[in-house]
């Protein structure tokens, strides 16, 4: 990856796909942004809307990307990253995976000109539901699986720490918890391991009073945040496309930082041939290395749950695809 010029081709400029093209901006992440969408004439009008927030920030604080511009899956040849946001949305009363046989479709006609264009770089997926799709984005582009993340459980964890912050009245950077599995119903918070300030979560919590059921209430409402905010405004945006900007910046300044995203596992929680939401070090090579948290025997039983819930609507929806 070039040090000096870095280029994301953003695929999908809907509600996330413009939020996360508006928090790049906002952390001068990228020389240049390329939007690609069907509506060609709403990613003409993002870039130029967009332009307009380069000139407005103190130019010692922001480098905004230089170049913004509508463009199509050619233009990923000399990309760096291809972020994938495109998808049919989630409706009130649908789970992600009854997105999976449309947002099939809507991937394997986006995967494979991004591949013919020469692109050589990482795919960082978010449309749901995301785990499948990363795994299609994987076997679609014959990518090394390194190269292909998910947003897996980024936004779930970050959902997870404020909930937990505001219970315990702390700040949810000091509180180090991970929603593992998968990005949606099968999701759990691994509630064990967690930890504030290296004391266990669980012994920090009841010495505040906080009780198990209090942690059980809390998993839930992280669990269907996302419905509780579709069914008031039609669509969550603002907490994924943040959670994609911060994967994009370990990458692009090479962090080896450690963020829950969708990973390919390989012999991890006894698991292979999925991507699941886990702990993960992501740099510039993209997935570094899989940080395999010691499970409890009930959280193992919930992971080996998620992951056969995924394998089997992954197997039926490419079966659905190929037929």
């Amino acid at each position: 990856m070039s040090k000096h010029h870095q280029k994301v081709v953003l695929v999908g400029d809907g509600a996330v796909g413009s939020a996360y093209a508006f928090a790049m901006m906002q952390q001068g992440l990228a020389e240049e942004l390329v939007i690609v969408d069907v509506i060609k004439e709403r990613t003409v009008g993002d870039a130029l809307d967009l332009e307009d927030a380069l000139d407005l920030e103190d130019a010692q604080v922001f480098t905004a990307p230089k170049q913004i511009y509508s463009g199509d899956y050619s233009d990923a040849k000399d990309a760096d990253l291809v972020v994938i946001t495109a998808g049919a949305p989630q409706k009130p009363g649908e789970t992600r995976l009854d997105l999976v046989n449309k947002n099939l479709k809507i991937l394997s006609s986006i995967v494979q000109p991004i591949v013919d264009s020469g692109f050589n770089g990482i795919f960082l997926v978010a449309a749901n539901p995301v785990d499948i799709l990363t795994y299609a984005t994987w076997k679609f582009s014959g990518f090394p699986k390194n190269k292909v993340i998910g947003s897996g459980t980024s936004l779930d964890s970050s959902r997870l720490r404020v909930a937990l912050g505001n219970k315990l009245d702390l700040d949810p950077r000091s509180i180090e918890a991970y929603i593992l599995g998968e990005h949606g119903d099968t999701e759990f918070a691994a509630y064990d391991e967690a930890t504030v300030g290296g004391v266990p979560l669980k012994d920090y919590a009841h010495n505040k009073g906080v009780t198990d059921s209090d942690l059980a209430d809390i998993e839930d409402k992280v669990r269907n945040k996302a419905y509780e905010i579709i069914n008031r405004k039609g669509a969550t945006y603002y907490g994924v496309a943040t959670s994609l900007m911060r994967i994009t910046r370990a990458i692009f300044r090479d962090e080896n930082a450690i963020l829950p995203v969708g990973a390919s596992l390989e012999g991890q929680y006894g698991l292979d041939d999925i991507f699941i939401g886990t702990p993960a070090i992501i740099n510039a090579s993209g997935l570094a290395g899989v940080v395999e948290i010691p499970l409890s025997d009930d959280e193992k039983a919930k992971m080996a749950n998620s992951a056969k819930t995924l394998k089997q609507v992954t197997k039926d929806g490419l079966a659905a695809l190929e037929g």
